[in-house]
């Protein structure tokens, strides 16, 4: 049987996403034998990120400077801005480096099952971004679920009275997706969505 400590980390890991117990049991003794190298770099790490650890005032990312890096950096485009549900989606869409503007985060999404009403998300921020003026583009990135979808429509109408041009993803089909393994509402995403050829 390991040590209390041991276990310990093994259970905090254990509640990370996509590591079960065996995982992270395997991930555990796997630092344990590299202790001099692996195991004192993450513990490093992980105190730096905890200590230094804010979330931007300004779009609501994750970081360890406020405003956060993307914020702060002159280069971005700041008359674009891209409406994201959680900082996971900032850092997907960041990460593919085809968006220069700027984003806000909204902390989740519309749902009357969970009981997430408008207060309860960054919204009132996001309307005060664009009233601040200086804004010409929103870009609604929302996940294609019906409460984002719900959430998408919900800003729009917000934003109406304001002169900016709102925009949304497109969905439908996947780059390499074959048409007999979507899903219907994929399908009919799709459909809708239709452009001219040429």
């Amino acid at each position: 049987m390991a040590s209390s400590e041991i276990e310990a980390l093994t259970q905090a890991l254990s509640r990370l996403p996509g590591l079960g117990p065996r995982s992270a049991r395997r991930a555990v003794l796997w630092l344990i034998k590299r202790r001099e190298t692996s195991l004192v770099q993450l513990l490093a790490a992980l105190e730096g990120v905890a200590e230094r650890l804010v979330e931007c005032r300004t779009c609501g990312n994750v970081d360890t400077t406020d405003p956060c890096g993307i914020c702060a950096d002159p280069r971005r485009d700041q008359r674009s801005l891209c409406v994201v549900e959680d900082v996971a989606d900032l850092w997907a869409l960041d990460r593919a480096r085809l968006f220069t503007g700027r984003y806000h985060v909204l902390g989740g999404r519309l749902s009357a099952l969970e009981g997430v009403r408008p207060e309860d998300l960054a919204i009132a921020a996001l309307i005060e971004r664009v009233a601040a003026g200086g804004i010409d583009e929103v870009v609604l990135a929302m996940n294609a679920t019906l409460e984002g979808q719900t959430t998408a429509h919900y800003i729009a109408e917000r934003l109406e009275g304001y002169p900016v041009r709102i925009t949304q993803l497109a969905h439908g089909l996947p780059v390499g997706g074959e048409l007999d393994y979507l899903d219907e509402g994929t399908l009919a995403q799709a459909l809708r969505a239709r452009r001219p050829v040429g």
